[in-house]
Order: C-alpha cells, then structure tokens, then sequence
C-alpha cells in the first residue's frame, strides 16, 4: 500500500505540470496568431531583405483663370521591367519583347550611342564618355571594343549579331537608368492599345514585364500659348545625377520650359511607395503599398483662354490680310494686362507652333525665317515708335518743362541740333499736346524731349518699366535702353521711340501704370496655386507694387485727354473711333533698316475706369493704325465674349 500511495502523489504532481504546460503554450500560441499575429507573421514569413520601389504621383495640371484645362493628364501604357519579378533569362525576355514591339511597328527605349545595323559604328554626334566609362575601357575604345565588351557583360554569346546589338541596348539602358528592384525600368511609353492587349496575353513568355497605366501630359489646345505653358520631357543624361539628389526617377517627366519648368516644385507630386519582402533566393513573399502617392499641385494662371485664342487669331487674320494686299508684314505680337494688377490676360504670338508635332518638325521650324519658336510677345525687343510720346509728354509736364495748354508750332523740319536735323511727318502749325498725340507730331516731341533731356526721359522710361525685368514667371528680355549724351541728335531720337527697343510685355505693362495713374505692378502670369482637385486654395498671386511714378492728376488728365483724342479722331480712330466703350490709345510706327515699318499700337479702356490695357506690335506692319484691329478684337472678347460655356472648365473650382 505505501508504494500505491506514492505513485498517486507522483501522479498528481505530473498532472499538475503537464495541465501547467498546456495552459503555458495556449497562452503563448494566442499571444503569436492572436495579439501579436502582424509581428510574428513579419518574423515567421521566410523574408531576409526588403526593398522599396516607386509609385508615380500624377503631374499637377495648369488651368486658366476660370480652370479651362490648358496642360492636363490622360491615362497611358507603359511597358516596365519589375527586376523582382523577372524568374527568367532577361535576355531572352528583352528579345520577345522586342520581336513583339517590331512586329506591331512600335518603338522601345534604347539609349546605346550605337548604330542598329552592321558594322555597328558609334551614332554620329552623341557623345560615348558615359559608355567607356560604364563598361570600364580605355578612353580610346572603338565601337567594336565597347560591343564585345557588352556581349561579355551581358552574356549575350548565344545570339545572332543583331539580336545581340538590340538586347545589349536595352540592357545598357536600363544600367543607365540604375535598374533595380527599387528602379523599376521603363522599356516604353505610352503604347498602343492594342499592343498592351499583346503583351497582356503574352505575359507568361515576359517574366518581370508589365503594363503599367500611367499619367501623360495632354495639352488640350496645342498651339494655344505654347511659349508660356512651355513644356515637359525626360532627364537629361548630364542632369540625372542632380536630379536623382532630389528624388527623381531616371524615367521621370520634368518641366523643360515656361510654365511647366518655373512651376516644377508646384506640379511635381510625392511618388509613394511600394514595399516587398524576398526570400533569401530573391522571390517575393509579400508586398505592400506604405505609402501612397500625392498628386502635385494644380496652378491656375492669369491667362483668360478665350481671349488668349481671340488674341491669336486675329494677329494671324491681320498679317495674312496685310499681306494678301501686297504689304510686307511677317509677325507679331499682342498681350493684354489687368491694370489694376499687373496680372497677364494673353499674350499672343503669330507665326506660332503645335507643340503636338513640334518635336517631328523641329529642324524645319528653327530655320524657318519668320521664328516661330520665338516668344515675340515676352522676348522680341521693338523700337515702339510715338508710342512713347505719352510718357514723353509726363515728363515734360511733371518737370515743369511744358505748361498745359501752351502751343509748339510745328514747322516740320526740326533744326535746333546740328549733328540730327529730322521732319515731321506733316506742317501741323501751333498745336497743344491733345493734338500732337492725336495727330502724332514728331515735332511737338522733338521739342519736349530736347526740354526734358535724355538722362530724365530715360530715367521715366524705366520708371514705367522700359527696359528693366518685368519680373514676370518664365523667360523674358529687359529690352534696349541706351544711355543717350544729353543735347544730341539721339535726343531726338529715343523721344519719338527709336533707338531703344522693348518688348510688347513692357509696352503693355507701361499702358497699364499710365492708366491706373503711375502704380507699376510686377507682370505676373500666376494667378493660384491650388490642390490637384483644386478644392483648396494653397497660395494665392497677390499684386506687387514695383513704384510708384508721381504724377498730377492734372497732368494725368491732360495726356490721358490726348489719348483719347488719339482713338476719337486721331490716328487710331480707324480702329476704335466707333467703339462703343471709350478707350485711350497711342498708335506708332517705328523705323527698321532696310524694311517697312513696324506697326504698334497700344490703348487701355474703359476710358473713365480702366481696367484693361493691350499693346500690339506688327513686324513690318507699315502704319501703326494695321494693328488696332488686333486691339479692337482683344476688347471684343474682354467685354463682350459669352462665358457661358462650361464645358472645358474643370470641376469644383475654386471660388474667390
């Protein structure tokens, strides 16, 4: 009996343990599936390494003042080589691809500086020190060097020379480009629809290869404003180690010009990311987008793109009607200001371009004779001919130089200097200022200016903002400003608006200080800055006094008089005499060596409240009055143009 006892003590004892034990492991095995299942499954998943790979946010969009779409995004295919996912011999995966892409006519990425056909040369005028230097030659390495030095590299031997020269370009295209399981590579954009349904069906011959949809840039009216909007384009060979220190992929789009390159830090969004988790032979096991990606702001600009096509329609109409009448004209330029503001409404260029074949007709549009890549509107520099006289005429008043009311008799030959005796156009008699700037008397000037001198006109000049920045966003020239020797024939000269020379950007911005009564505002193009659903408001464009200009409002009155006078019965009254809101204006015709005169022409309305103020250069114009057609077709579409149409305007916009 004591042995039976003794075995029922160990018994109980061992029960004890082993119901311990038990409620010990559920415990622990709740804890691991349970409470901390994330963790331990993270642990227990066979994973030895993570890496992280981009997801592209859409570009920021550009609107108008209204949010017309101008530079929008359309959905698109990029085919792309997902390094964690190629199980198979990528070169063999590169050549269906390719055989797959040239079968349907399409083209791929390849950067290799190389022929495609035998004997393989280096391409003619593309630099090779990046392929020396990846494949580690000697500077001097010929094209043969560099070939076989890749077949080596990329274990290329079993294919025929010109499969290797294909698959080799792409491979060292995606060296380039730092391919990677975080960089994924882009072998193509933006592919066929039906090509992208060809390698979906392929896709078990394209290991690592997917079609990936995509933002594009799409510019809804590609020849409306090109010079501004600018445009987008891959990163430079030269610049990707720059732009690479700032987060950019090798693929990405950056802005490249005008708007879409002063906007790229607003229209760039923050690329989120896509985490994957590989076993130790290389295969994913998981993967999780972290973090999402953030489409980039949306800038709405000053530009109104009804009265931007309006602007540029009638500069075309008007210099093909000048010329199917026998005259000379070739160009020109037009752009209109809030007065009140400084902000840009257009700013029109005739001949222009389509940015959608622009890149085909490159060559043919940079010889072309008349410059249609050129923004005459913000770079071309014109001398702006009796144009000037207003400001000539402040000066004088504000100087104490001429008296309001006093008569100048105009004798038409004007010889107080010795070295420049010029003529007027006409023997005007004694007249007033009201009627030198109506009737646009050279001689009336030449005396104010010889009273004013050429250090002050200059000095009002740039007061007005001739010839110094505009400080408007993109690109854009100071314009010509001499410094002219008091008491010469160049006196004259710059006070009738020749010798110096200034864009019609400056011209409009100086109209514009005139008319709100000397307040000279930065020209900015930027109206907001706002969210990709542009719900949200994140800067706002505010106007920027650049000076302030004294002046009387007397004298102000007295110049802005003649102005008016110009348009009612003066040399403008072609164009705006039966307007039926008042405006002032100042027509000029500005001499060019060798060729008829440039036409210009600037005015600013209403005339007792103004709010808009436009200026219009015609190259080779002849008479100053050829452009105020342009002018009048600008205030049509400024007054009386019918915005009901919605149609083009994006949703949800923000409202003042």
């Amino acid at each position: 009996m004591p042995f039976r006892k003794k075995s029922q003590v160990q018994l109980t004892v061992l029960s004890f343990i082993l119901i311990l034990a038990i409620v010990f492991y559920a415990a622990r095995m709740y804890s691991i599936q349970i409470v901390n299942a994330e963790k331990y499954t993270n642990k227990t998943d066979g994973a030895t390494s993570v890496r992280t790979a981009v997801l592209k946010a859409p570009r920021g969009e550009i609107l108008d003042c209204y949010g017309r779409k101008i530079a929008i995004n359309r959905d698109g295919y990029n085919v792309v080589f997902n390094k964690a996912y190629v199980k198979d011999d990528i070169n063999d995966v590169i050549l269906t691809l390719i055989k797959l892409f040239e079968q349907n006519g399409v083209e791929w990425k390849d950067e290799l500086p190389m022929s495609l056909s035998a004997p393989y040369g280096f391409k003619e005028g593309e630099s090779t020190d990046k392929l020396i230097k990846e494949l580690e030659l000697a500077h001097y390495a010929t094209a043969q060097n560099c070939f076989d030095a890749m077949v080596e590299e990329y274990g290329l031997e079993k294919y025929t020379d010109d499969e290797k020269r294909r698959i080799m370009g792409v491979r060292y295209s995606m060296a380039i480009a730092d391919f990677s399981i975080s960089y994924p590579y882009t072998f193509a954009e933006d592919i066929p629809t039906e090509l992208m349904r060809k390698i979906s069906e392929s896709g078990f011959l394209l290991s690592g290869v997917s079609v990936d949809v995509v933002p594009f840039r799409e510019y809804t009216d590609t020849s409306l404003a090109v010079n501004l909007i600018g445009s987008v384009g891959p990163i430079y060979a030269e610049d990707w180690d720059e732009y690479k220190k700032k987060g950019y992929s090798y693929d990405d789009k950056v802005g490249k010009s005008g708007i879409e390159a002063w906007g790229e830090e607003y229209l760039r969004g923050t690329d989120g990311e896509i985490t994957y988790r590989l076993d130790a032979n290389g295969n994913i096991i998981s993967s999780e987008v972290t973090k999402e990606p953030v489409a980039g702001k949306t800038i709405m600009l000053t530009l109104d793109k009804q009265i931007q096509r309006s602007a540029q329609d009638s500069l075309a109409a008007t210099v093909k009607k000048l010329q199917s009448e026998g005259g000379t004209a070739v160009a020109g330029a037009a752009v209109a200001i809030h007065i009140e503001s400084g902000k840009v409404i257009c700013a029109a260029n005739y001949p222009t371009y389509d940015s959608a074949t622009m890149s085909e007709n490159y060559d043919k549009l940079l010889s072309d004779p008349t410059k249609p890549l050129t923004d005459r509107a913000f770079q071309g520099v014109y001398p702006i001919g009796s144009t000037i006289k207003p400001i000539v005429a402040i000066a004088a008043l504000e100087n104490g130089l001429y008296k309001q009311g006093e008569t100048i008799k105009c004798v038409k030959y004007y010889k107080l200097f010795s070295d420049y005796q010029p003529e007027c156009m006409s023997y005007h008699g004694s007249i007033v200022l009201k009627t030198a700037l109506a009737k646009s008397c050279n001689y009336f000037f030449y005396e104010l200016g010889r009273r004013v001198t050429a250090t002050t006109l200059t000095d009002y000049y740039r007061q007005f903002g001739l010839g110094v920045a505009t400080g408007v966003e993109v690109d854009d020239s100071k314009g010509i400003i001499l410094d002219v020797e008091d008491g010469t024939g160049d006196t004259l000269q710059i006070a009738i608006g020749q010798l110096n020379a200034f864009t019609p950007l400056q011209l409009a911005n100086y109209t514009a200080t005139l008319a709100n009564g000397g307040t000279h505002y930065r020209a900015s193009l930027i109206d907001k800055i706002v969210s990709y659903d542009i719900s949200t408001v994140y800067e706002r464009s505010e106007p920027e006094v650049l000076n302030e200009i004294e002046m009387s409002d007397s004298n102000l009155s007295a110049v802005k008089e003649g102005m008016l006078s110009v348009t009612e019965d003066g040399t403008g009254r072609l164009a705006l005499g039966d307007y039926p809101i008042k405006a002032g204006g100042k027509t000029g015709t500005s001499q060019v060596d060798g060729k008829a005169d440039h036409s210009v022409f600037i005015a600013f309305a209403p005339f007792d409240n103004p709010e808009i103020a436009i200026s219009v250069v015609l190259e080779n114009g002849n008479s100053g009055f050829s452009a105020g057609t342009v002018v009048r077709e600008i205030l049509d579409a400024y007054f009386f143009a019918d915005y009901n149409d919605t149609e083009d305007t994006v949703p949800f916009t923000v409202l003042e």
